[in-house]
């Protein structure tokens, strides 16, 4: 082999490698970005879950707290329409 093909074909080697290592290194880097934009995205879906989450039972606490009052509130409607109203009438009355 002559020194030009033995230059020729070493350096042909070189850049097959250094592609390679390129490549590599880029998929290494995309990796790590990756794994980057995965975490902020959990801690930012975790966190506007707890919002999410505080804000439903505090609308379920809510809603609880106004339909025991509209309860209480009905009670206390029936028990005076039923003074309103008196006793029952008999038919029979008796001795």
């Amino acid at each position: 082999m002559s020194a030009e093909t033995l230059t020729i074909v070493i350096s042909a080697a070189t850049m097959v490698l250094a592609f390679f290592g390129v490549i590599g290194w880029l998929v290494t880097r995309m990796d790590a970005q990756f794994k980057n934009l995965e975490q902020r995205l959990t801690t930012r879906i975790d966190a506007s879950d707890e919002r999410l989450t505080n804000r439903i039972h505090a609308v379920g606490d809510k809603l609880t707290n106004r339909i025991d009052a509209v309860e209480r509130e009905l009670v206390e409607v029936k028990v005076g329409l039923a003074r309103l109203e008196g006793p029952p009438r008999r038919l029979l009355s008796a001795r």
